[in-house]
């Protein structure tokens, strides 16, 4: 009988101790995939978020204007990198069925295929920075579903473990649409269609001109003078213009000066043309053309002036 207690009282505290350890060991685990969960669910969260203003965007952008609706693109890819660190965060501790691997994953595809979205957009409708060679739309949108699908199966990962903790689903507005059909309706707007324009914006001459009626330009009795161009593209997307000075003396002879310029949208840039010779008494003909694109409405791309070089004495 002494035997058997001494072995019951063994047992006992045998037992004892090993749900002491158990529990230990299960405490961090719970603290852990807890705090994963709300790591995890607000990545979700705003993946889903984003996901949700992108759709939205393609399937309801066709009102807004070219710049509005590249400050809305603009917005949303300016969120993905943040998404993607935070993502990046979670590596450390390995969980069971190594679930913090899967939200890792589904994070980047979905960051991934929501930046190839908006780049391909950008191209389709010509906004500036948009790529050369956009990536494929609709390769983006299937990478996105099957992300989707695989993080939905994975999810339910920490249900029976310490802490039984739920992660949220990952849910695709974007992957529903219809990209041939919302780019062609983006593409058609009358407010998103691009219609490029230029404008000769001013000219200056250096040194400054006399006084004369408008189309004249009555130098003083310089050797040279400079002709400063102002060039404006009147539309939203990068355009590259050209403009042609050209000053031809009443003698025939014929200078010419050309500059190239890439101007950003709704932007404007002045350009100097190297100096012209000239002499005392002169006469002849100043003419500045800017091409690159059709004249804004109202407004021309060639401006052309008799010039005059005051005899030597004048002033």
């Amino acid at each position: 009988m002494v035997i058997a207690l001494a072995l019951t009282v063994v047992a006992v505290l045998f037992a004892h101790d090993v749900t002491r350890s158990a529990h230990e060991a299960t405490n961090p685990r719970r603290s852990e995939n807890r705090s994963f969960a709300a790591l995890a669910n607000r990545l979700v969260v705003t993946s889903n978020q984003l996901d949700f203003h992108l759709a939205y965007l393609l399937e309801h952008g066709k009102t807004l204007s070219r710049d509005v609706f590249a400050a809305r693109l603009a917005q949303v890819n300016a969120q993905l990198a943040p998404l993607v660190s935070d993502a990046n965060l979670l590596h450390r501790p390995v969980l069971a069925h190594h679930v913090q691997r899967e939200i890792i994953t589904v994070t980047l595809a979905r960051a991934s295929a929501d930046a190839q979205v908006i780049s391909a957009a950008k191209t389709a409708l010509s906004l500036p920075g948009a790529p050369v060679h956009a990536p494929s739309a609709s390769a983006a949108l299937a990478s996105l579903r099957g992300a989707i699908a695989r993080w939905n199966y994975k999810r339910f990962s920490l249900v029976g473990e310490p802490g039984r903790v739920s992660l949220l689903a990952a849910t695709s507005a974007l992957a529903r649409v219809n990209w041939t059909s919302a780019i062609a309706t983006l593409a058609g707007s009358a407010s998103l269609t691009l219609t490029r324009s230029l404008s000769i914006s001013a000219i200056a001459i250096t040194p400054s001109p006399l006084p004369a009626p408008t189309g004249q330009l009555v130098l003083l009795p310089v050797t040279s003078f400079t002709v400063g161009v102002v060039v404006t593209n009147d539309a939203y997307c990068d355009q590259r213009a050209s403009v042609r000075v050209t000053f031809t003396a009443s003698n025939g002879a014929s200078q010419q000066r050309t500059m190239n310029v890439t101007l950003g949208p709704l932007a404007s840039f002045a350009l100097d043309a190297a100096a012209f010779t000239s002499y005392a008494g002169e006469k002849g003909t100043l003419s500045v053309v800017a091409s690159g694109a059709p004249p804004a409405l109202g407004k021309t791309l060639a401006k052309t002036y008799a010039v005059s070089v005051a005899p030597s004495g004048a002033g």
